[in-house]
Formats: structure tokens, sequence, C-alpha cells
């Protein structure tokens, strides 16, 4: 039985781990990834280290039965088990399935399904967005919560989404090093690479195939580790793993660019904005564009032809004109992300769809002492303070009035995130004068404000926006359509120029949305 390798997954294969029972004969490593990566694939498979598992660890936590789409439920690949990282973030669980398809590693919900605790919380503030190329940005998550891909795996595992509650972080550790230490290696992971976590780790049994002989750097003895020792070889396995997630850049357009002899990549060192324009200027020029067809290549996860023709060429020229769709000034290429922080409009239309026009505007949002002196009320819950409403970072709920989701506002200058805070700065101070770079100043400018995801294979991490509350790709031009133009009007609460400068209509529509499926690929 073979898991597959990362970088290569084979459709028309569904993994299902439930209890010691799987169904993997389908997979096959078509290239062997080093060791480290092969084992940080087998952490974030693993199930057993959620809260649940040491609760009911004879019980299986009934969130994992099933798999929560935007048109109903599927039976979950993990059903019998407790929470890992793949539950969120899939691939290719339900290719087979048409409600379903495959995942560039997000999942299908609006909000991801989370295991049920005191706090009440049954699913996640945010969307579930794609890990592919997460490992190139400054920050991480959403708000910018993340330092590191390690910081980010830490506080996964001992956080909210495996089950633990503020102040049980050192329960979590304990917890994932006994599963480490205890762990026989017989179960279908355990079999799949390598045994034992332990003889695994430690990495001197000359037995271990080559291919799963861990480098030096990520070896421990875990008979004589810590648990926060065990905890960081875990964590930082899992991150390695994570950081390798890349996109293949096999789209339509990556062959438009190829066939027409387009630079593909920035030079060395033009930076990504410098690129994005000289790749507009180099399209104004071509006079004579040979398009993609379906003789050039295949889609065969996507239920679209493989195609850059003449509509994805306009919609891409207004993509990339700074004067008309602006869409490049913050999805630049070849990522399509500048990795900084934009308000979307998507809190001010959620809101306002919710509780009135202007709501939003209206909200009322403190100022850093304000918020300071009264964490509870408006912060995020954290160890040093577990009973905090995170009232800015969740749901818009009908009878929540003055519960929003704030974005970066809920961690620019947050003492408890301490991690990204010099990032953030940096970021958010970017080309403003010194005298509008304090905290304060700095703290109005980040409300509803999110990082930037990347637009490739947007086909594969539907639905969209950080509230997962936009259905089709479609949707989400027309949305940029509507928040440019209360942009415009001073109608768009702490609007950035980005959008001001958008000038989209009705007749761009579908083009833009012709040129972002063009950057869909079969994830492999």
């Amino acid at each position: 039985m073979k898991f597959f390798s990362h970088k290569r997954i084979f459709s028309n294969v569904s993994l299902f781990l439930c209890g010691l029972l799987l169904t993997l004969s389908g997979y096959a490593h078509e290239e062997e990834d080093p060791a480290e990566i092969q084992i940080g694939e087998r952490l974030f498979l693993e199930t057993r280290f959620a809260q649940h598992h040491v609760a009911s660890p004879d019980k299986a936590d009934p969130v994992m039965d099933a798999t929560v789409t935007v048109a109903g439920t599927l039976p979950g690949p993990f059903k019998g088990q407790t929470m890992n990282c793949r539950a969120c973030h899939m691939v290719d669980e339900h290719a087979d399935n048409e409600r379903a398809g495959m995942r560039s590693y997000s999942d299908y919900a609006r909000h991801s399904p989370i295991p049920q605790r005191a706090d009440g919380a049954t699913l996640t503030p945010r969307n579930s967005q794609s890990l592919l190329g997460s490992g190139n940005s400054a920050v991480l998550h959403t708000d910018g919560e993340f330092a590191t891909m390690a910081d980010l795996v830490k506080a996964t595992l001992t956080g909210r989404n495996y089950g633990w509650l503020p102040g049980e972080r050192q329960q979590a550790i304990r917890h994932v090093a006994n599963i480490i230490r205890q762990d026989t290696g017989d179960d279908a992971l355990g079999v799949e690479f390598g045994g034992a976590y332990a003889r695994v780790l430690k990495a001197t049994d000359k037995a271990l195939p080559e291919t799963l002989i861990l480098p030096a750097e990520y070896r421990l003895d875990v008979a004589a580790a810590s648990d926060e020792e065990i905890f960081a070889a875990v964590t930082r396995l899992i991150a390695v793993y994570v950081d390798d997630l890349t996109f293949e850049k096999a789209s339509p357009y990556d062959a438009f660019l190829k066939k027409n002899h387009l630079p593909a990549e920035p030079d060395t060192g033009e930076n990504a904005a410098d690129y994005s324009a000289r790749l507009r200027q180099l399209l104004a020029d071509l006079a004579a564009p040979k398009f993609v067809t379906s003789e050039d290549g295949e889609f065969e996860t996507h239920s679209q032809a493989f195609v850059f023709g003449a509509k994805e060429l306009a919609g891409m020229k207004v993509f990339f004109d700074n004067k008309a769709g602006n869409c490049v000034t913050c999805h630049q290429a070849p990522e399509f992300s500048d990795g900084k922080f934009h308000n979307t409009g998507r809190s001010q239309l959620s809101y306002d769809a919710v509780h009135g026009a202007g709501a939003f505007a209206k909200l009322a949002i403190p100022d850093l002492p304000t918020r300071t002196a009264k964490h509870d009320d408006f912060l995020p819950a954290s160890a040093r303070h577990p009973a905090a409403s995170g009232r800015f970072r969740g749901h818009v709920q009908q009878d929540k009035p003055g519960y929003a989701d704030l974005g970066l506002w809920n961690v620019f200058a947050n003492a408890d995130m301490p991690g990204p805070q010099a990032k953030l700065r940096r970021l958010l101070c970017d080309g403003a004068a010194q005298k509008d770079c304090a905290d304060a100043k700095l703290l109005n400018t980040s409300v509803a404000r999110f990082r930037t995801p990347t637009l490739r294979d947007l086909g594969h991490s539907a639905p969209y926006m950080h509230d997962g509350g936009l259905d089709r790709l479609a949707d989400v031009v027309n949305h940029y359509l509507q928040v440019s133009e209360l942009a415009r009007a001073n109608k768009l609460r702490n609007a950035g120029p980005q959008l001001n400068r958008m000038h989209i209509n009705a007749a761009d529509i579908d083009a833009l949305t012709a040129f972002l499926k063009a950057l869909n690929e079969d994830y492999e």
C-alpha cells in the first residue's frame, strides 16, 4: 500500500482512513520525496494529536463523520478518527465526486467544522485557503497571525482546530509527545512510513529504507527527549512538508507565456511588481499572439478546456492594466499575490447584508488604547485572555450585531501575538510617512484588511474570499466591480487606493473570469 507523494496526486483514487482500514492501493510514489518531506506528510495526516483523542481515546470525533460542502455533506475520509491537518486541507479525497472534485490543500466549506468544546464554537472563523505556495509568504494566515510556518503549525496542533482551548497548550504538547513516544508503528501510516515514530526520528536503524532516513538536523532520540523537544521536532517536519507544497505552473496561462516567448519569471534582482509591469508592456507589444488550444494540453481534474484564446487575453490585459482592472497591483505575477494586506470590501458587504446598508460604517471599533485596556471585550481569546470575545474575528450573525471580521486589526499591535509584529509593521508602514507609522495610526489603517491569496488554481479552492461567501469566480469579479464603485464614492470604510484605481465594468466580467480560469492547473 502506498500513500501518494504530495508532488504527484492521481485522480480516480479516494483516501479513506477509517480506523486501521485504509483503501490506498491506487497510490504510488512517482518520485520519492526527501525523508523529511515524507515524514512531514505522515505527521500532517496523523489523526491522534487532537484533544478528543485524550478525552475519549476509544471514541471517534463526530466532527469527522462528514465533509461539509456548500451543497451539503459527503462521507468524511477520516470518519472514525479525530482531527488532523488534512481534514481542512484536502487534495483528492473527493476527486471523483461531481459535487466536490479535486482540492489544492483546502476544503469545500465556507467555514471548516472543528471539534465541539465548552466554548460552543463549531466552525473556524474563516474559509480554509490553499496551502500551495504559502511557504513564500512573509507572514501566514489570512490576518497575518504567524511569522513562520513552524509557528503556524505549533498553534494549530495546540489550538482550537484540534479541539484545544486557550490555556491548554501544555496539555496539547504533552499529548503530542506521548503519541510519538507510545507509537508502535503498526497502523497504516506507520507501515507506510518506516514504523514507530521513535525509530524513524532516531534514524539509526539500518533496516530503515534509505529514502526514509532523516538528515541529521531532523533527527531526535525520542527516549531521551523532553516533551518540548519532541513537539518542536514534529512541528518542524510538518512545516518543512507544507513549505514544499508548490504549484508546477503548468496552466494555460503559463503555456501562453511559453508559446509567445514571454518571460515566466522575474529576472535576477527584479521584483514582482517590476516584472508584472514589464510583462504588461511586452503584452501590449505582442502583435500576433499565438493562442493555446486543446492540442497543447488537456485538464484531468478541471471541467474546462485547456485553452488561452482571445477572451483570456482580453481578460489578462484588463487584469494587468493599472488604469483598468488594476488587479495586478495586489496580485503580482508570477505568484499572483503581493503577500500584503488589503481591504477587499468583503467584511463591509457581508456585515451590511445581514445588518442593513451602512451598518458597517457605523460599527464602533475601538482605538488602540481602548482595545488594549479592554482586551477581553474586543480581541481573540488567548492563553493570557482565555475568556476574550473575539467579536471582531467572528462570523457575521443576525443575532450578534457588532460581531464582524476585521482581519489584520485583530493581530497588529496585539501583545498576545508578538511573533509577526515586526514584519506586520514593515508591511503596514511600507510607503507611509514616518509620522503615520505609529502603532495607533497603523491600527486604524488595518481595519478589514486581509492577506492577498494567490490566484493560481482557484478552480480547486472554491468557495472564495476570507468568509467563503462567494461560490463562483464571476461572483468574485462582480464583487470587485461593486466595491471599487463604493470606494470611489467614499462609501467603503478604510478603502485602499488600489480599489479607487480599479475601473472595471460588467463587460469585463466574462473576460476576467476566463483569465482567472486560465490560471488553473492539474496540481500534481
